[in-house]
């Protein structure tokens, strides 16, 4: 009986196949989240390389948020990744959102990087 851990595991890995499987060459901004923040990357996978990343626990943002488990945080990380992302050259990406469901913090940051200038 596979676990609740194996279930993830499994949606994680079926979404980031057919995320590959239509990027056409575009990297993918990754979202995790975790009980206390949440984080982003965009990824190369082609290259296998960070182009950006950001969360909550970055010195820019540490002090001015009053928890990393909310959606104003959310919308934080993702203005910061969009930021971090075009400075290193990257304004389309796939959003690969994990596993998660888009709702809540994740689609805040989503939202947010989209309005900070990435195309997805």
């Amino acid at each position: 009986m596979p676990t609740g851990k194996d279930l993830a595991a499994r949606r994680a890995r079926r979404n980031r196949y057919h995320i590959r499987k239509r990027a056409n060459g575009r990297p993918r901004l990754s979202v995790f989240r975790s009980g206390q923040n949440i984080y982003a990357q965009v990824i190369r996978d082609d290259e296998g390389n960070t182009v950006a990343a950001a969360s909550t626990l970055d010195k820019e943002l540490r002090g001015s948020l009053k928890s990393g488990a909310n959606i104003d945080a959310a919308k934080a990380v993702g203005e910061l990744i969009a930021k971090r992302a075009q400075e290193a050259g990257v304004s389309e990406v796939v959003f690969d959102r994990g596993g998660y469901l888009y709702h809540g913090r994740v689609r805040a940051l989503a939202e947010a990087a989209r309005e900070g200038g990435l195309k997805f």
